[in-house]
């Protein structure tokens, strides 16, 4: 049963792939959606074992290969962490398909599309499912591929190109620390499997790594977070994702909300046995996602892009599921994990359903009023921005929140720092997430005389160029928000129990309570779900959450006049955010050349001068040698008599010296 959960989507993928013009738009969309249906009934089915009857699952499909005692296999391992991660993946996949039906109808590539989402849904899968290293790389280097191709789908745009280009080159930034991190666990720990390496994990600590005064162990652990602040896109690794919003909405949702960008998360909380050992490795991952989870943040502020504005709110909530992991909150992270894709993956699909309203028009300055043209995607968006603020009983306000007391209790290097940057994201987010709901649902409807040359508004992606009134989206788009909605809203009351202070994760996650007492601190203020929403309402969060929904709408629904008041007065500041903390400029400028320059010198002087040397060098060695032997392969039977009697004597002489 576990084998079929990846296998259905992988199905999928290849009929929609190759025979995409065989079985047709009907045929790739139905067996591609057959397939990942199948896989969440599956993983539901295995979430329903492994909660209600304890069921554990832990061995080896398929021996790879041996090399003296290290085995590379295939290998799942399902306890209570993979099996959540297994119906979140396959739950949010399954909704992205369906709504993929209406978004992408009229593009040429359809069945192409479907056999890319089933493909990365496979990925994804053997990532979360894995129970050993090579497997984890596999599917952490497929997931990058896949989102490689998805968002450079169309192909035949620059920034598109551009786009992929970038997240595939950054990644393989991160991944190279993540492989490092893999061989020096392999070099001396002896194997790939996680039970035996956290088996090893006390061991391991013991050593220092050579040359330093560092321990192994700590230099073993960034590296494994330098692969995740790559693929979870953290400070400064994060510069490929808003440009990933080049893709089609659909995979922006689908790689952003729930699965890729996650990936690094998990991967940290699977390796909770080995990060424990570190407290420098815990507080460097601390400190990197509270840059993250502020500087973030204000970016989303200035954004008029209705799908960057989401997408600088995800690497927001990245830096918060980070920061929960540097306070050995891990089940606190991956709890908003959960929450998060939910909640995000109806906040990317609600944007895909505006944009699909507007007319692929993506520019928030030319919406307004559209509550009344789009009644589901309003409510729904709606719900979704509530949960994503941290309103109480809404699902991120349980996850949110707990990340929040989390750090608070925790007594690590950074966390102070962390405290404040996470305090201060609550007012930045209520800030841009409800900017753009009052701009795009409320207020004066602008989109009659288009003041704002949005990057869509002559030619979209699809190649349209009218302009109408909006209208609500097609069942295909609105079934997936509603569904998506519902767990926005109840999710997080229904399940904060059993994650964070059950035994839901006890074999999953380890924690040394004795050092990192946040979880139990957590335990002990926590009185119930109901108990703690009201709780809520008091709290320094909720009100700097409403002061953040009070100042958009004043801002931008009554006094329009003061955003642009404060942005003349701080140009410099805007200037800076404008240009994303010249990150890019930095990573073009100063970093790209200095790379090929590297590059160049290791050619000119590695490649050229030293191996080209040595095997040109070598050749003419070859052939200076022949030369000089040449002349005694003649060819004639009278030369070779000549050169055996000349030996003959000379040996005859030898030995008469060798007698005397």
């Amino acid at each position: 049963m576990l084998v079929a959960v990846p296998l259905a989507p992988l199905v999928g993928a290849v009929v929609a792939g190759l025979f995409g013009k065989v079985v047709g738009r009907r045929g790739a969309h139905s067996v591609t959606i057959l397939g990942v249906l199948i896989a969440f009934i599956l993983s539901a089915i295995t979430l329903k074992a492994v909660v209600l009857d304890g069921a554990r699952f832990n061995a080896t499909l398929y021996e790879w290969l041996v090399i003296g005692g290290l085995k590379m296999e295939v290998g799942f391992l399902v306890d209570g962490l993979t099996a959540m991660m297994m119906c979140v993946v396959t739950f949010v996949s399954l909704m992205v398909h369906i709504y993929t039906i209406g978004y992408m109808e009229e593009d040429p590539g359809y069945q192409r599309f479907f056999s890319y989402i089933s493909l990365f849904t496979f990925s994804m899968l053997m990532l979360v499912m894995s129970n050993n290293m090579l497997q984890l790389f596999f599917g952490w280097e497929a997931v990058g591929l896949v989102s490689y191709l998805l968002i450079g789908f169309w192909y035949t745009k620059p920034t598109a190109i551009f786009a992929n280009m970038k997240a595939f080159l950054v990644n393989r930034v991160g991944d190279f620390g993540f492989i490092l991190g893999i061989g020096l666990l392999l070099a001396y720990g002896g194997t790939l499997n996680y039970g035996e390496l956290f088996a090893k994990a006390p061991e391991l600590a013991q050593l220092g790594f050579p040359g330093m005064d560092w321990r192994l162990i700590t230099v073993a652990c960034i590296c494994l977070f330098i692969g995740a602040m790559g693929k979870s896109a953290q400070f400064p690794l994060h510069v490929w994702l808003p440009d990933s919003m080049e893709g089609p909405t659909p995979i922006s949702a689908l790689i952003h909300a729930a699965t890729m960008v996650t990936a690094g998360i998990f991967m940290v909380a699977r390796m909770s046995p080995l990060f424990e050992l570190s407290d420098t490795a815990l507080s460097f991952v601390m400190v990197i996602g509270a840059i993250t989870a502020l500087f973030m943040g204000f970016l989303g502020i200035i954004q008029n892009d209705i799908k960057r504005v989401v997408a600088y709110s995800t690497l927001s909530q990245l830096g918060y599921m980070t920061v929960a992991l540097g306070a050995s909150a891990y089940s606190v992270a991956v709890f908003h994990l959960m929450t998060h894709a939910f909640f995000k993956a109806l906040l990317f699909l609600g944007a895909g359903s505006v944009i699909i309203g507007m007319h692929h028009d993506q520019d928030i300055r030319n919406m307004g009023g559209l509550r009344k043209y789009m009644p589901i995607t309003w409510i729904t968006s709606l719900l979704g921005s509530l949960a994503l603020i941290g309103t109480p009983l809404f699902s991120g306000f349980y996850s949110k929140d707990s990340i929040i007391e989390a750090v608070h209790a925790s007594h690590l290097w950074g966390s102070g720092f962390a405290y404040l940057a996470v305090i201060a994201g609550v007012f930045v987010t209520a800030f841009y997430s409800f900017r753009m709901y009052f701009l795009v649902f409320h207020g004066k409807e602008r989109f009659h005389d288009k003041p704002f040359p949005g990057e869509h508004d002559h030619h979209d992606d699809h190649g349209h160029a009218e302009h109408h009134d909006p209208h609500e989206s097609p069942w295909v788009v609105t079934v997936p928000l509603v569904l998506l909605a519902i767990p926005s809203v109840v999710i997080g009351y229904l399940t904060i129990q059993p994650m964070l202070f059950g035994d839901f994760f006890k074999d999953s996650i380890v924690v040394n309570a004795a050092l990192h007492p946040a979880m139990e601190e957590l335990a002990h203020e926590f009185h119930g779900a109901a108990a703690m929403a009201l709780h809520g309402l008091q709290t320094l969060p909720f009100w700097l959450a409403l002061a953040g929904v009070v100042t958009a709408y004043v801002f931008y629904m009554l006094k329009p006049g003061i955003p642009a008041a404060i942005a003349r007065a701080l140009s410099p500041i805007v200037r800076l955010l404008e240009n994303k903390y010249y990150m890019d400029w930095i990573n073009e400028n100063l970093l790209a050349p200095a790379a090929r320059g590297l590059g160049r010198g290791l050619w000119k002087g590695g490649d050229v001068a030293v191996i080209d040397g040595a095997i040109n060098g070598s050749a003419r060695m070859v052939g200076w040698i022949a030369a000089l032997t040449k002349p005694f392969q003649s060819g004639y039977i009278y030369h070779y008599a000549l050169v055996m009697i000349v030996g003959v004597f000379a040996l005859m002489t030898w030995f008469v010296w060798l007698a005397k």
